[in-house]
């Protein structure tokens, strides 16, 4: 996937060390792309998956070479959600757990646009994964459910990212009965962005990249605290703080050099070749 992106004649890729490894990576092209690499098991969220996850995404973060940063998968399956074969009856698994929350909150909160990539199956905390993504497209024929009533348990700590997205009455449904729904079912509830043609679904996720890339790094970071924060604001606190970003935007030598570029009609300097 991310290859497509680099066209600038060299070769910029930061290779997969491990082609074995339960998590891949690879930096190409202003993307850094994060593979889950477990199908045998359905990429569940074993620890070697949590831990390679986060590893992944903060070499990602601390990269200056990574503009956006794309979820993808091998197999049939993006994620299963809990690894039921690590898990007993009454036995915690914190440490799994509170990782995982904190690779939730680092894709909601971080500077950096990421991107899901869903080709299969994804069910239970691997929806949770998938929402906390700024933009998540699916094939059509990918299947989406919230599981966990089935085998006696809530979908808890996922419904933090995933309540917000959707309408009550699709929560309720879709939490309380358990069932799996196609991806057009899914978009539609606000669960992901949308679903597409499986014969479609990699030109669209290489094409949302090359927008994404596009963008000022700066601009996207206070873009996505922008779409985060204001929805929870007062009106007039709002229009105080919009009003105070706008301007402080407008001053910055990233805002400069993007409208020179667009006065000179040229790409600005922050866009990789060939984007």
């Amino acid at each position: 996937m991310s290859e497509d992106l680099a066209g600038d004649g060299t070769d910029n890729r930061t290779p997969i060390d491990d082609p074995d490894a339960a998590v891949l990576y690879e930096v190409a092209g202003g993307v850094a792309t994060i593979t889950l690499n477990r199908p045998d098991y359905r990429n569940a969220l074993s620890v070697e998956i949590v831990n390679g996850v986060g590893d992944h995404f903060e070499a990602a973060l601390a990269d200056p070479r990574v503009r956006a940063i794309l979820f993808t998968h091998v197999g049939n399956t993006f994620c299963a959600g809990a690894d039921l074969r690590a898990a007993q009856p009454g036995v915690p698994q914190p440490t799994l757990r509170h990782n995982f929350v904190e690779i939730l909150e680092k894709i909601m909160t971080c500077d950096k646009p990421v991107v899901g990539r869903l080709a299969g199956h994804v069910t239970a905390g691997g929806v949770g994964l998938a929402a906390a993504m700024d933009i998540s497209i699916a094939a059509d024929d990918a299947i989406i459910g919230f599981t966990e009533v089935r085998i006696g348990v809530a979908p808890a700590v996922i419904s933090v990212v995933c309540l917000p997205k959707l309408h009550r009455a699709d929560a309720s449904e879709l939490f309380l009965e358990g069932e799996r729904v196609p991806a057009p079912r899914a978009a539609a509830a606000g669960l992901i962005n949308r679903a597409v043609p499986r014969s479609e679904l990699d030109d669209e996720v290489s094409q949302t990249l090359r927008r994404l890339v596009r963008g000022g790094p700066n601009a996207l970071a206070n873009t996505k605290q922008l779409v985060a924060r204001v929805p929870q604001m007062p009106r007039e606190e709002a229009w105080e703080w919009t009003a105070e970003l706008s301007q402080r935007l407008f001053q910055s030598d990233e805002a400069a050099e993007g409208i020179a570029a667009f006065r000179e009609r040229r790409d600005a300097s922050w866009v990789p070749p060939e984007s």
